[in-house]
């Protein structure tokens, strides 16, 4: 259901798909900077499956989810390594730095109590490793959005005291999104501390992930990025820019196509913008701006999975050459193919570099 792809190379040159074989230019003009790589300890692994496994387990398709990824002993290996192994594959990649992200679904399945716990744990795990290897690794703090003040905490002390680049949220949790009033604190405090979002992918909430998963779509076939897409669309319709205008959102696979919606999205902007009764009977939220405005100001996606050039020239015509960022998705899918498929873009040089280094630096504050 969740496709795992962590070959070296391919020889497939189909269109759309993994480039013919190809060299990885090793003295490139920009440092490779990717910035959806996957890490896990093994606290958070072991509470996911004692949850699971428990007689009060809740129905909760992301923590069925944990418990499928804690059955793959070598994807785990990969994603609990934040040493030589991880380092020397870097390496052989040409990947000079790793932006990390504790892997899906996170913290966000557990109880408020131990999701924050867990969430401190794997946070000083983090920085130790960022202190290690500085040149190699920056983080993202991680949080229990279930735990409001909890959360505020953990990204005030992730922001202040331990270095961190931004936060991750592994998207809804139990099926609630931070768009909902409750959660705007979160929101608040991450513009307050100049922390960027990055929203990855869960597969949908239970309320709506039958056909996904009957089908073998819950993960990035389909469930992943319309979940995505879910959780981005909710915050724009709520206002959530318009009353935090700072705050910077990432979504990563090419925004999980919705660039290519732009031009609907704002056609269509009137079936949600200015009605009253939606969201549970609230009263009517009116946009200042259209969709694309926000896609301009206040968004920028990611390249993970995703090294197919007309989809990546495409992304920096419409939403800006600075909105588009270099991803891997190690471990999940890594490619030295794809890799040099990035070297060989036509791009000038200056597009080149912000994408694949400065657009990062900016983004997340890496300088």
């Amino acid at each position: 259901m969740w496709n795992v792809q962590t070959t070296a190379s391919s020889t497939r040159g189909d269109a759309g798909l993994a480039p013919l074989v190809r060299a990885i230019d090793r003295q490139a003009p920009y440092q490779r900077i990717a910035t959806e790589e996957a890490w896990n300890i093994p606290e958070v692994l072991e509470a996911q499956v004692r949850l699971l496994q428990s007689d009060h387990a809740p129905d909760d398709s992301s923590l069925r989810m944990a418990g499928m990824f804690s059955k793959l002993p070598e994807l785990q290996a990969q994603l609990m390594d934040l040493g030589p192994r991880r380092l020397k594959r870097m390496d052989e990649l040409g990947i000079a730095k790793q932006l990390l992200l504790l892997t899906a679904p996170g913290v966000q399945v557990l109880e408020p109590g131990e999701g924050t716990a867990l969430a401190r744990l794997a946070n000083d795990r983090l920085a130790q490793a960022c202190r290690a290897h500085p040149d190699r690794y920056a983080g993202l703090t991680v949080f229990a959005p279930q735990d409001v003040k909890g959360a505020i905490a953990e990204i005030e002390r992730g922001m202040t005291k331990l270095g961190f680049n931004g936060a991750v949220l592994n998207s809804h949790f139990r099926g609630h999104y931070l768009d909902e009033r409750p959660y705007w604190p979160i929101l608040e405090a991450l513009e307050a501390h100049d922390a960027a979002l990055y929203i990855h992918p869960t597969i949908p909430p239970s309320s709506w992930s039958q056909p996904y998963e009957f089908r073998g779509f819950g993960g990035a076939l389909a469930g992943f990025p319309h979940e995505v897409w879910m959780h981005t669309m909710g915050l724009i319709m709520a206002g959530v820019f318009d009353q935090f205008p700072k705050l910077r959102l990432v979504i990563g696979h090419m925004g999980e196509a919705m660039p290519l919606q732009l031009y609907r999205f704002d056609w269509m902007q009137s079936n949600a913008d200015g009605r009253e009764g939606l969201r549970g009977g609230g009263p009517a939220v009116k946009l200042k701006h259209k969709i694309s405005y926000y896609f301009h100001h206040n968004i920028w996606i990611t390249t993970s999975g995703q090294g197919w050039e007309p989809s990546v020239q495409f992304c920096m015509q419409v939403l800006g050459p600075e909105r588009v960022i270099y991803a891997m998705d190690y471990p999940y899918q890594q490619s030295a193919d794809e890799v040099a498929a990035y070297d060989h873009f036509d791009l000038s040089p200056e597009h080149k570099k912000m994408l694949m280094q400065t657009n990062a630096e900016q983004v997340f504050r890496l300088t």
